[in-house]
């Protein structure tokens, strides 16, 4: 069983969901890009009752208000989104879980805010969003976000109505990783019945957000104001294996180099059979690593 949450903010409100005890430990879960906070339905059952678990669906997405007109989609708003929701809650330490960029978002948070996190949770994640190789690349990506925007607000679309199959087809075409059941779970939440057919809740701008990226240098400093235990989950099949990522290989091995030899003893790295939502697909995969972290208790000194 679950609880809807709404929290008010200037333009409209930041939707979630809870489970468990409010008294109890807290936890704060990110769902990734275009996602919401479905994506954890299947795996929070699973792990330890004695926790108060919060879904957020980050700004628009799943029944979160979208952003004011002529707003585009940054990064740190997403960051800005967390504060906002520990701050409702009165949460003054609590641990953070993110799948995908939850997870970057998480790490971003844990930098900003390292005396509020007690744990840190990364499902198919390294807490950080890679940087493009070079600098022209850099620049595209954000010349990329401007024209999209201004190119999206002279279209002035209509949100396009779908039966609900094709709806379902249009999110597993987009998702490959996603599994039919999968797909419905993250539907539900993520679009709504309308006199013409299912309309996708999201936002259209959040597809263009801009992004916050790091070389590994900038990581390994970053990396050093972690306070506690940090648990990263990788899927064999995920998004962060070598053969999906020909190009970035030597990145995101010097990223894992990073937070073994910067973290030590305080970093938890699995591998686990699955795919990017391995958390949605087949949450008992995950759920005995996550339940284990959850409860063990942190021997790591305050910074």
């Amino acid at each position: 069983m679950f609880s809807e949450l709404k929290f008010p903010v200037p333009w409209g409100h930041v939707a979630a969901k809870a489970w468990g005890p409010s008294e109890g430990h807290p936890v704060l879960c990110l769902h990734g890009w275009l996602d919401n906070a479905n994506t954890f339905d299947k795996l929070i059952p699973l792990l330890p009752r004695g926790c108060y678990y919060v879904a957020m669906d980050f700004s628009g997405h799943g029944l979160s208000s979208h952003r004011p007109a002529g707003c585009p989609y940054h990064f740190l708003d997403y960051v800005t989104d967390v504060r906002r929701v520990a701050a409702a809650l009165q949460w003054k330490r609590f641990t953070l879980m993110g799948h995908s960029m939850g997870g970057a978002v998480a790490g971003m948070f844990c930098f900003l805010y390292p005396e509020m996190v007690d744990k840190l949770i990364l499902l198919e994640s390294l807490g950080f969003l890679l940087a493009p190789e070079d600098t022209e690349a850099w620049l595209k990506s954000k010349r990329r976000v401007i024209d999209r925007l201004l190119s999206l607000e002279a279209k002035q679309q209509t949100p396009k109505a779908r039966s609900p199959e094709a709806a379902l087809q249009r999110l597993l075409e987009a998702n490959s990783h996603l599994t039919a059941e999968g797909g419905a779970i993250l539907l539900q939440r993520g679009a709504t019945e309308t006199p013409a057919g299912l309309v996708y809740n999201r936002d259209m701008r959040a597809r263009t957000q801009s992004r916050e990226f790091f070389t590994v240098e900038q990581c390994v400093k970053l990396l050093q104001k972690i306070q506690d235990r940090v648990l990263i989950i990788i899927s064999q099949d995920g998004l962060l294996v070598p053969h999906n990522l020909p190009s970035r290989n030597h990145f995101v091995k010097a990223l894992q180099e990073a937070f073994e030899s910067t973290l030590k003893e305080h970093i938890q790295l699995a591998e686990v059979p699955g795919s990017h939502f391995v958390h949605l697909n087949e949450p008992e995969v995950v759920s005995g690593i996550i339940s284990n972290f959850l409860t063990a208790q942190n021997t790591r000194a305050r910074l």
